[in-house]
C-alpha cells in the first residue's frame, strides 16, 4: 500500500508517515546477505567445501551506518597466498565495489559506490571505518570508463604495478626487463609501463593465446611460453645481452632462471609467488651465488606501504590509458555464486588480465 493509496481513503498524514516509516524498516531488515565462509584452511590447492556459500539477515542500518550491495568482486593471487592465516568460519576476505542502498552516514551516500575491503559478500552493513589497510573509498569519476577497474588497472592492481616497477626499477632506457605472470593483472600493466618508459620487454606466460596478446596488443617485444619453450635457452635467444630487470610474480624455478640471467647490479621486484602457493616450493634453484656474484638487488613489497601513493598512481594510470597508452583487460565470471569457481580458475591461470565476478 502506497502513500498515494493511503491518502486516498482518508488516512492521516501521521498514520501515513507511520507506515511507511515501518514499511521502509522491514524492507531493510529483510535483506539476506550471501557470503563465502572459510571452512577449512586449504590444502594444497583449494577444495569444494573450504569455502562455504551461506546466508544471513542483516539487520536494520543504525545512524551512522550505511548498507552496500557488491556490484563486481576482485579474486586475486595473494587471496590464496594469505589464507593460512586467515580465521575460520568468517567471511572470506577481499575487495569489491559495492552501491550504496541505503545510508545513514553523510559522507557515504546512497547511490555512491564504494570500493571497500567487504570480502566475498553481496552484502554489507557498514559504519565507513575500514577493517582493513585500505580504507573505503568512493569511487572517483572515471570519465566513462568501467566502474570494474577500480579493481584493477585504476585500483590495487594497477597501483601495485606502478609502485613495483618505477620505484623499484629505476627504469633506464634501452633496459631489458623480463616479467612473469606476463598476461595477469599486474603482470601486463607492468609490461606496458615499461613499454612506455622505453625498456625492451619479454613476457613470461603459459598459453600461445597470451603470447598473443601480450605481443599483438600490448606491444610487448618478445614472450616466452614457460610450458611448451625452455625458459633458459629461450630468454638466452632473446636477450643475449643478459636481463637488466625482473618483475616476478611467480617465484619457483622460473624465477631462479631469470635471476641466474641477471646483469651485474640487476634488479628484481619481488611481487608474488603464484607457483609456490599451493605446494610450498620445493623445487626452486638457490639463488644466494648470483645475488652475490653479480651483487642483485631483490626487494620485496607490499602495495598497502606505498598507499600515500595510491591517487598518484591512480591518475597516472588513468592518463595513460586516455592516451591510449596504456590497455587492459578483464576476464569477467557472471553470478556471485561462482566467486570459488574465478578464485580458482585465476590460480589455474585462466584469466587473461584482471579477473573479476559480476555479482
Amino acid at each position: 500500500m502506497n502513500n498515494h493509496k493511503l491518502a486516498h481513503i482518508g488516512i492521516s498524514s501521521n498514520i501515513r508517515a507511520a507506515c511507511a516509516s515501518k514499511l521502509s524498516y522491514i524492507s531493510t531488515i529483510m535483506v539476506r546477505a550471501k557470503h563465502f565462509v572459510y571452512k577449512k584452511h586449504f590444502d594444497g590447492f583449494p577444495k569444494d567445501g573450504d569455502l562455504v556459500l551461506e546466508e544471513e539477515e542483516l539487520p536494520a542500518i543504525k545512524d551512522g551506518e550505511f548498507l552496500a550491495e557488491a556490484v563486481y568482486l576482485s579474486v586475486d593471487p595473494y587471496m590464496r597466498k594469505y589464507a593460512p592465516w586467515q580465521p575460520l568460519n568468517k567471511t572470506f576476505y577481499g575487495r569489491q565495489i559495492a552501491v550504496i542502498k541505503d545510508s545513514k552516514n553523510s559522507k557515504f551516500p546512497k547511490g555512491q559506490h564504494v570500493l571497500a575491503s567487504f570480502g566475498w559478500r553481496s552484502h554489507t552493513i557498514s559504519d565507513g571505518v575500514s577493517k582493513d589497510p585500505f580504507p573505503i573509498k568512493i569511487l572517483p569519476d572515471y570519465g566513462g570508463l568501467p566502474l570494474s577497474l577500480g579493481l584493477g588497472v585504476l585500483g590495487h592492481t594497477g597501483h601495485t604495478a606502478y609502485i613495483g616497477f618505477l620505484e623499484i626499477s629505476q627504469p633506464k632506457v634501452g633496459e631489458t626487463v623480463v616479467v612473469s605472470g606476463a598476461a595477469g593483472a599486474v603482470g601486463s600493466i607492468v609490461g606496458q609501463i615499461a613499454k612506455i618508459k622505453g625498456c625492451k620487454v619479454i613476457g613470461i606466460a603459459g598459453s600461445d593465446k597470451k603470447g598473443k596478446w601480450l605481443t599483438e596488443e600490448l606491444k610487448f617485444d618478445r614472450f616466452i611460453n614457460y610450458k611448451t619453450q625452455d625458459v633458459k635457452t629461450t630468454l638466452q635467444e632473446f636477450a643475449p645481452e643478459g636481463v637488466d630487470y625482473y618483475f616476478d610474480n611467480v617465484g619457483g624455478e622460473i624465477s631462479s632462471t631469470v635471476i641466474y640471467q641477471l646483469n651485474p647490479h640487476g634488479r628484481v621486484s619481488a611481487c608474488g609467488s603464484i607457483s609456490e602457493y599451493n605446494d610450498g616450493g620445493q623445487k626452486v634453484t638457490p639463488i644466494y651465488f648470483p645475488l652475490v656474484a653479480k651483487e642483485l638487488k631483490i626487494e620485496g613489497f607490499q602495495s598497502r606501504s606505498w598507499y600515500h601513493r595510491w591517487d598518484e598512481a591512480v591518475a597516472q594510470n588513468l592518463k595513460w590509458i586516455q592516451e591510449g597508452k596504456l590497455k587492459y583487460n578483464e576476464t569477467v565470471t557472471e553470478g556471485f555464486e561462482n566467486m570459488f569457481v574465478a578464485f580458482t580458475d585465476m590460480l589455474r591461470g585462466g584469466n587473461i588480465g584482471k579477473a573479476i565476478v559480476k555479482a
